[in-house]
C-alpha cells in the first residue's frame, strides 16, 4: 500500500512539475517552409503496462500530450460492453483523446474472432489499431475495416518477426487495398532489420497511418533501448522526412524500458523530442 501512494504522489507531483512544458500549438510553419502540425507527439499506453488505468492517465497528462494509443492493460478485452464505455469516459473526462488501440494481435482467420476485435474498437472510441496480422488475415481483416470505418495499421516487429519484420514485408500485400489499411512503423524494430529507417518511412507514403517512436544505442541490438535522445536513432531526420510528407497521424512513444517507474525516462524523451520539432522550426 506504501508503494502504491508513494506512487500515485509522483504522478501528481509530476503532473505539476511539468506544468510549464509547451504543448504541441496549431498550425506553425518555420523558415524551410514545412509545416509543423502534422506532428502530434502521443503515448502508447504500453509504456506504462505496470500502472493502473487512474495512474496511467495520470501519467500521460504529466507528459502534456492529450494523446494517447491504449493497450488491453488499461482497457482489458474481456470486460463488458459497459466497462469498456466507462473506461473510455475515464480517458476523455482527463481531457485525453483515444487515438487508436493496440497492439491487437489478429491472426486468427475467422469473422467471429475478428469481429470480436472491432466490437472492441468501436465500444473503446478508436479511430485507428494497430495490430499484428498474418498475411492471410490481412484480406479478412480488410472487409471488416470496410464495414466498421476503423482505420488498421500493421505493426512491424524487427528480424524476430515471422509475418512483417520491417515495413517494407507489408507494403506489398497492401498496395491495392483500402486506404485505411496501412503501416504502424516501429522506429525501432525497423532499425533492427539493418535498414535506413528514414527511407522506410518514405517509403511507406500515405500508408503510414501510425509511428511509434523509440531509441536505440544500438541500433541492431533490441536490448540497448534507451531515453530518446541518447541513442543512435536519427529523430530529427525522421521528423524531417514526417514533416515533407505532410504527414498527420500520430508519433506515439513506445517506452518499453524501466517498466516499474517510466515516467522520468518518458518525460525527458518528449522533452527531447519537443527541442528536435523546435529546432526544425528554426530552421
Amino acid at each position: 500500500m506504501a508503494h502504491h501512494e508513494s506512487r500515485r504522489h509522483f504522478l501528481k507531483t509530476a503532473v505539476l512539475g511539468t506544468a510549464a512544458l509547451a504543448l504541441p500549438t496549431g498550425t506553425a510553419q518555420g523558415r524551410d517552409g514545412l509545416r509543423r502540425e502534422g506532428i502530434k507527439l502521443g503515448v502508447a499506453s504500453y509504456s506504462l503496462r505496470t500502472l493502473s488505468r487512474e495512474d496511467a492517465i495520470a501519467a500521460v497528462n504529466a507528459l502534456r500530450t492529450p494523446y494517447v494509443n491504449i493497450k488491453s492493460f488499461h482497457l482489458p478485452y474481456e470486460s463488458t460492453p459497459e466497462a469498456l464505455k466507462a473506461g473510455r469516459q475515464a480517458f476523455e473526462a482527463a481531457g485525453l483523446q483515444i487515438v487508436g488501440g493496440g497492439t491487437i494481435t489478429l491472426q486468427k482467420d475467422e469473422d467471429d474472432d475478428i469481429r470480436t476485435y472491432f466490437e472492441y474498437a468501436r465500444l473503446c472510441g478508436m479511430p485507428l489499431m494497430v495490430i499484428a496480422p498474418t498475411p492471410t488475415t490481412l484480406p479478412r481483416i480488410e472487409r471488416f475495416v470496410k464495414e466498421y470505418d476503423i482505420k488498421v495499421a500493421v505493426h512491424n516487429h524487427g528480424p524476430e518477426d515471422t509475418h512483417f519484420p520491417g515495413p517494407r514485408d507489408v507494403l506489398p500485400l497492401i498496395r491495392d487495398m483500402d486506404p485505411r489499411v496501412g503501416l504502424c512503423v516501429d522506429v525501432g524494430h525497423t532499425a533492427r532489420t539493418g535498414v535506413d529507417v528514414v527511407a522506410a518511412v518514405a517509403e511507406a507514403g500515405d500508408r503510414l497511418l501510425d509511428m511509434h517512436m523509440k531509441d536505440l544505442r544500438d541500433l541492431r541490438d533490441r536490448e540497448s533501448q534507451c531515453i530518446v535522445g541518447e541513442g543512435a536513432m536519427p529523430v530529427a531526420a525522421l521528423f524531417r522526412q514526417l514533416l515533407m510528407m505532410n504527414y498527420t497521424g500520430f508519433v506515439n512513444l513506445e517506452y518499453e524500458i524501466d517498466a516499474e517507474d517510466p515516467l522520468p525516462g518518458m518525460k525527458q524523451s518528449f522533452a527531447f523530442m519537443r527541442g528536435v520539432l523546435g529546432g526544425l522550426g528554426d530552421g
